[in-house]
């Protein structure tokens, strides 16, 4: 198996997503991620999802094709996609941290970004990894 990530972002195609369509779409996720052998985090703020899928190459691969056809997605950006050496979320079927603009704000490399009010549509590689590092060793981890 060749261990692989792809960190994307994307838009919902309507105005916003009640805290209702979120638990559902977790739910399923996390059920389909779970048989896949796809583990991971959804970050949701401000219409927009900062998403990272970790597993099996061509399973990720996949999943990410077939989310890219989703039409709750508009404006798929493929931030990150290349092989690792272990799972950042390994105990997550998909990792669901309820984080604030403000906390988001605090991350160190990431505080300029965040004060400004800008949406994770905006993330390069650098910062994508930046926040990756924050919450795969930080304290939104214990939260879950």
């Amino acid at each position: 198996m060749e261990l692989f990530h792809c960190i994307y972002c994307s838009a919902t195609a309507k105005a916003a997503m009640t805290k209702e369509e979120l638990d559902g779409l977790l739910a399923i996720c996390r059920e389909k991620n779970g048989e896949a052998g796809i583990t991971g985090m959804l970050l949701y703020q401000n219409r927009s999802f900062f998403q990272v899928l970790e597993g099996d190459r061509k399973a990720v691969e996949s999943l990410f094709a077939k989310i890219a056809k989703d039409k709750r997605h508009v404006r798929m950006t493929k931030i990150i996609t290349e092989p690792i050496e272990e799972r950042a979320f390994a105990e997550w079927t998909m990792g669901f941290p309820k984080v604030s603009s403000k906390e988001l704000a605090e991350i160190p490399g990431l505080n300029d970004f965040f004060t400004r009010g800008d949406s994770y549509m905006k993330l390069g590689p650098g910062r994508a990894k930046t926040l990756l590092e924050a919450f795969k060793e930080g304290r939104w981890r214990a939260a879950l």
